[in-house]
């Protein structure tokens, strides 16, 4: 949503191409929303009701994606089902497993436009990246994804979708609340998540619905660059942890990295995570800070940070990312010395600064590198392909 004010990064997205087919998705709905299409295509309210709860279910306990599996619905109703919604998935373009476990799926919506996810496994938990919009419009200077236009916002129905591709891959049907693969979310991936906020929160909504996904809040964490007028929004209305990337400490260096910074500075965006709901020292606000050689990585940043902190009386912790390199980036990675230094500075405050192992970096999964390697194509060009395709079909 654009955000009045002299320097506002957000262009209008591109409008959401409805389904060749006609057909709606069911996935992402609220269980509201799937009573309503069901009542609009044609069943009474009594039914609707009925049916609703049994396809919710079959999609979120079961992964069904075929009316025909649903065994309490009466056969003769699948063909009428099946020819009015369909119970989505992204298209998986490529699937990738980085030598450290870390898997990435490039993934393609419906209307042709590509984005992408990671699933990071840990041993005592798996951590699923999710992407909020098709490219990014921040222009973070140190994030390969930033490099990438906005194309346009994904549904709830494609954020909650990534979910699922997700444990459909792991094996992790029928949902159980125990022994999941698939433990935590965090909205990291392609986009900033403020910017599409309703979205972001209808997609939650379904993922931590008891009857549903069954994700608890707790594992559940959202990151901003700082869109300071949407966090008590984010707060109120989702009620999940808080991330935000800060990376650096001083005007005009987070200007530089961080161009939102412009719009709403470094005090203004931690007066809006004292005031962020919900957080205190038991759910503590992260703090993303990647490590730029000789940009933001000084001891006196560290003090400089650590002052920040403690000014705004902070319940923080400070995650130290190594710089993850991308061809063309203009920056190195700071040295592993320097990295602890500025570590133990934070720590020595009694603030926790650990440093992030980088993970999938051999596949371009790892913080910042996410970008999808196919060109983004007009309407026109992918209407085009697809007719020459469809000739050479006969």
């Amino acid at each position: 949503m654009p955000i009045p004010g002299h320097i506002d990064p957000v262009p209008v997205a591109r409008a959401i191409t409805p389904r060749a087919d006609g057909r709606v998705d069911l996935v992402g709905l609220s269980k509201s929303e799937l009573r309503e299409a069901l009542a609009a295509g044609g069943l009474d309210a009594r039914q609707a009701k009925l049916r609703a709860k049994q396809i919710w279910h079959w999609i979120y306990n079961r992964g069904a994606t075929d009316f025909s599996v649903m065994t309490d619905i009466a056969k003769a109703q699948h063909p009428w089902l099946t020819e009015r919604f369909v119970i989505g998935r992204p298209q998986v373009v490529e699937a990738q497993v980085s030598s450290d476990g870390t898997r990435k799926w490039l993934l393609r919506s419906d209307d042709g436009q590509d984005f992408e996810m990671v699933f990071i496994p840990d041993a005592d938990r798996g951590t699923l990246c999710v992407s909020s919009q098709v490219g990014c419009t921040l222009n973070c200077t140190f994030c390969h994804t930033g490099t990438m236009k906005l194309v346009r916002n994904l549904t709830a129905g494609e954020i909650v979708g990534q979910v699922m591709l997700a444990r459909d891959g792991l094996g992790e049907w029928p949902s159980q609340p125990e022994g999941r693969m698939l433990t935590n979310i965090v909205m990291m991936g392609m986009g900033e998540p403020l910017y599409n906020f309703d979205n972001v929160r209808d997609a939650l909504s379904v993922v931590m619905d008891g009857d549903g996904l069954a994700l608890s809040k707790r594992r559940i964490t959202l990151s901003t660059s700082g869109v300071v007028p949407m966090m008590a929004r984010a707060g109120a209305e989702i009620g999940v942890n808080l991330a935000v990337s800060l990376h650096a400490v001083t005007k005009p260096v987070r200007d530089e990295i961080v161009p939102l910074n412009r719009k709403y500075g470094i005090e203004e965006l931690l007066q809006a995570c004292a005031d962020y709901p919900g957080a205190n020292n038991a759910r503590r606000i992260t703090f993303e800070y990647v490590m730029l050689k000789d940009k933001n990585d000084s001891d006196d940043d560290a003090r400089e940070l650590v002052r920040l902190l403690r000014r705004y009386k902070l319940p923080a912790k400070v995650n130290l990312i190594p710089f993850n390199p991308w061809p063309g980036a203009a920056y190195e990675c700071s040295t592993p010395e320097r990295i602890r230094s500025f570590s133990n500075i934070v720590f020595e405050a009694g603030i926790s600064a650990p440093v992030r192992t980088p993970r999938g970096r051999d596949i371009d999964a790892a913080c910042g590198q996410l970008k999808t390697a196919a060109e983004r194509k007009s309407r026109a060009q992918m209407d085009r392909e697809a007719a020459d395709k469809a000739d050479a079909l006969g």
